[in-house]
């Protein structure tokens, strides 16, 4: 919970969005759906068995976490968040490539994956867990990031960093300055 609540605090999610998971051995503990990150405790979380169905109660991208889960064994937190510089530079690429030096340190390429609302519940989990088997973090176009790690604070260093360099390129792209010469 504690994770959840820096994404809020930093501006990443609002009140009452994204979510967060970690795995415990052979269980996954989640958010609930519609947690509230400035409210929500530990014991507010959902228990889930990554080989059966989200159970009632779990976030609605639980299914999404868990088959991030089942593609990667050591993957042991996953998080999703909405920083407003990704979801805004990711509504005209296939791929974000961080033009800053610790962003290209991190990520060559951000997959930018294109999901239609309508589909979200049963193409998200697929588009998603795959992506993530390759990079470490990815973005639903328009929508938010998806980040995985070895522990919550990998996932939660890989948000942080990706918006940091979206956030940079955003100010550049105002700013005039190309993006496309590196020192």
């Amino acid at each position: 919970m504690a994770y959840y609540r820096l994404l809020r605090r930093h501006g990443l999610n609002d009140s009452h969005s994204g979510n967060a998971s970690c795995r415990d051995g052979a269980r996954v503990w989640i958010t609930p759906t519609g947690c509230c990150a400035d409210t929500a405790t530990a014991e507010d979380l959902v228990l889930c068995d990554p080989s059966e169905r989200a159970p009632p109660g779990a976030s609605l991208d639980a299914s999404l976490h868990l088959a991030v889960y089942r593609g990667s064994t050591d993957t042991t937190a996953v998080l999703h968040s909405h920083g407003p510089y990704a979801v805004t530079m990711s509504r005209e690429v296939d791929e974000f490539r961080p033009d800053d030096f610790e962003g290209r340190y991190y990520f060559d390429r951000v997959p930018v994956l294109s999901v239609e609302d309508k589909d979200y519940l049963n193409e998200a989990p697929v588009r998603v867990a795959a992506a993530l088997q390759d990079s470490c973090v990815a973005i639903i176009r328009g929508h938010g990031i998806y980040a995985r790690g070895d522990t919550l604070d990998e996932a939660y260093k890989w948000t942080c960093s990706l918006e940091a360099s979206a956030r940079l390129a955003w100010l550049a792209r105002v700013a005039g300055i190309r993006a496309d010469k590196h020192p």
